[in-house]
């Protein structure tokens, strides 16, 4: 080989370390939190605390399928329950990951071995030929009782799908106040927390209108809460669909997870592995939906049918520590103006599917 090709080639070879490459340093409050673990994991590993499996809901499309889940030590339950047990937040997070524990996944008759990360989580993308609508998938560690993982199996036919937030869009929160947030995520009975006007309702005439349309709900909770989510989305009637949530705490490389770029990749993320679904976006106006759904219509037009911005009451507003907006001056910057009369914002459910009728995209 001569000329540029060999000469790049030259290059790319020099470029190549003699051996296999470093890993990456890990952040000092991420070795901290992982001595943390270690320790507490062989207290607990003796004082009656089990491996168990925590399946979350997974998707994909007929070929592959994403995989969720998380290994934890938790405290088992020995003497059945009398009678429904309130369920305070903080039981969300009485448990401790399992790092680097071997996971075995079984879909669509294949089997594939995985490691669970540093916290405990399985995230893995895995080749499986399961049919469209809701499936499962097994998993299986040492230890833990083996679970079966829903996952829903995208119609590669259908052009039409769901992002919605979850804080003050379908149930009120005010996350963004630390000291309430805390309340609601530690304290609060779950059976407390409140929906959002009108909004079940909306998700109910969207999926009708569109038979089989994917639903996800994207969200910067915590993993620890998606037991408690789930629950409360069928308790209200909410249709089902993958939650996609966030581990909080130190990484690799800083103190805290970014829960904006959290919900930015993972909308990229969506674009490129459903390039043939237009996604209407649901959020509201407390927190930071309204810049990241212009910043992604503006970069993948063709992937947005609509962006539905729920408008916080006053009260509302001041509590999610922002100030309330104009009605008649939502904010969506240049995307806004691009969508036009699909950037629509009302206060609930009700009054956003009237603008959808009006707007024609329902």
């Amino acid at each position: 080989m001569t000329g540029p090709a060999a000469l790049w080639q030259g290059v790319m070879v020099s470029l190549i370390p003699a051996g296999p490459a470093p890993a990456p340093r890990l952040h000092r409050a991420a070795r901290i939190e992982d001595a943390v673990h270690q320790f507490l994991a062989r207290r607990l590993g003796q004082g009656g605390w089990d491996v168990t499996l925590v399946p979350y809901a997974g998707y994909g499309a007929p070929g592959w399928v994403r995989v969720l889940g998380r290994v934890l030590l938790t405290r088992l339950r020995r003497r059945p329950r009398r009678r429904p047990e309130k369920l305070r937040g903080w039981r969300s997070f009485a448990t401790l990951p399992v790092q680097h524990a071997p996971v075995v996944i079984e879909a669509g008759g294949t089997r594939h071995e995985a490691r669970a990360d540093r916290s405990g989580f399985v995230d893995l993308v895995v080749d499986a030929e399961l049919d469209p609508g809701w499936q499962s998938v097994r998993l299986t560690s040492p230890g833990a009782e083996p679970v079966d993982a829903p996952v829903r199996i995208v119609d590669p036919t259908l052009r039409f799908g769901i992002v919605s937030d979850i804080d003050d869009t379908v149930m009120v929160t005010a996350l963004p106040r630390p000291l309430l947030a805390a309340w609601n995520t530690f304290v609060l009975d779950e059976h407390a927390r409140m929906a959002v006007p009108g909004m079940a309702v909306l998700f109910e005439r969207l999926v009708n209108a569109h038979p089989g349309a994917p639903v996800l709900y994207l969200s910067t909770g915590a993993w620890n809460v998606a037991p408690t989510l789930t629950r409360f989305l069928s308790r209200h009637l909410y249709p089902a669909g993958p939650l996609l949530l966030t581990n909080w705490g130190p990484t690799h490389d800083r103190w805290f997870r970014s829960g904006r770029e959290h919900k930015r990749t993972t909308l990229v993320r969506l674009a490129r592995e459903f390039p043939q679904i237009r996604w209407l976006l649901i959020g509201d106006d407390g927190q930071h939906d309204q810049e990241i759904y212009a910043e992604f219509a503006a970069k993948y037009p063709d992937n947005v049918v609509g962006v539905l911005i729920r408008r916080l009451s006053p009260t509302q507003a001041v509590l999610a520590g922002t100030f309330p907006a104009p009605a008649d001056s939502p904010d969506g910057g240049t995307a806004a103006g691009a969508l036009g009369e699909r950037w629509l914002t009302a206060p609930d459910g009700a009054g956003l599917w009237r603008l959808l009728r009006e707007a024609e995209l329902v």
